[in-house]
């Protein structure tokens, strides 16, 4: 994407959360302070939940000094709920280190909130840009799915480097707006708009400089195959579905021999899954959307699946295979229990 692109994508986004962001008790404030308690308070808990834990905590413990000279066992009483109670222990130990180090005034820059315990490179940028307005761009799972989606990125967004690259390019939009105003903008148009599943294109402010929907792969974007364990098996699996029938094919050798299945290969991105269907069948097909991750455990190994739906593109040329069966001709079928997993998450997704 050229400069021009990143300032209208920056402007755009910043201009619709002017309008339509979420009214969060947060969000009335710069002090730091404030900002960072709902930063830690968000890590792994939902929004809704954390609204009254936030304002309980801050009226309690409205500063650092008052947080690291409050009982421990009084900051685990108002985070009691919360679960993940190591970040209480981490906010507290950050505030006697302000009160130590900084004199009880929040640092104001993104190295050295960095050194804050608990405090990593999300959470820092995003006090950096919403308490100082310093351009440094959040990179989290809302932000990595819009830019995968922007840009048309395959990507594994799992990867640190991955992480990295779009974090850069976060910060080159947020260079041409409110710091503040883009980074929130950017996380609620991926808790709103720019969703996991069925996104929203129509109502987006940067669906016109989508590459993904210029060409029609938002559906199965980001790329996120986190790989856990070499004693786990990873595999890409795609529902292929052709009106409504779907291709399956026995297992020839192997964990799964004689028992049906959809088509699986062991690959990193839906356009070489795209290559290697073709390579062994040679017909055309297109992953359309991204449903789930699915595990299944084997009494020796485990298989993670990330499945997708798919569709045969163009004419169909199969030669004499009699690959494609309906959902009724399916149940007929020996399908193995992985699989039947795999059926069970697409007809959900899709319905």
């Amino acid at each position: 994407m050229t400069e021009e692109g990143y300032k209208e994508a920056a402007q755009n986004v910043t201009a619709w959360y002017r309008s339509h962001g979420r009214d969060l008790p947060w969000r009335r404030t710069k002090d730091p302070y404030a900002i960072w308690v709902s930063e830690i308070m968000l890590q792994q808990t939902q929004v809704e939940t954390v609204k009254p834990y936030y304002e309980r905590f801050i009226n309690e413990l409205p500063t650092a000094a008052d947080l690291a000279e409050a009982e421990e066992q009084r900051v685990f009483k108002l985070w009691e709920g919360l679960g993940y109670y190591r970040r209480a222990s981490h906010l507290k130990e950050a505030a006697e280190t302000v009160v130590r180090d900084y004199a009880g005034r929040f640092p104001d820059t993104y190295e050295e909130l960095l050194k804050l315990k608990g405090v990593g490179m999300y959470t820092a940028s995003a006090i950096a840009s919403i308490a100082f307005g310093i351009p440094k761009g959040v990179v989290d799972g809302n932000t990595l799915r819009i830019v995968s989606r922007l840009l048309n990125r395959e990507d594994n967004i799992a990867l640190q480097k991955t992480k990295n690259a779009f974090g850069e390019v976060m910060d080159a939009m947020i260079r041409y707006a409110d710091p503040s105003d883009f980074n929130q903008g950017m996380m609620d148009l991926g808790a709103m708009i720019c969703t996991p599943a069925k996104p929203v294109c129509e109502a987006c402010p940067i669906a016109s400089l989508c590459q993904a929907r210029l060409v029609g792969t938002v559906g199965r974007l980001p790329v996120n195959n986190k790989k856990i364990n070499k004693s786990i098996l990873e595999y890409m699996t795609v529902v292929i579905r052709e009106s409504d029938r779907y291709f399956m094919i026995p297992n020839e050798n192997g964990l799964l021999k004689n028992l049906y299945g959809f088509a699986q290969y062991s690959c990193d991105t839906p356009s070489e899954f795209e290559q290697l269907f073709y390579d062994q069948y040679g017909v055309r097909i297109r992953l359309t959307e991204y449903v789930s991750d699915i595990k299944h455990v084997f009494t020796h190994r485990e298989w993670r699946m990330h499945v997708y739906g798919g569709e045969v593109a163009g004419e169909r040329s199969f030669g004499d295979r009699t690959d494609f069966y309906t959902l009724e001709e399916i149940e007929k079928l020996p399908v193995s229990t992985a699989h039947l997993k795999v059926l069970k998450s697409y007809l959900k997704a899709v319905n």
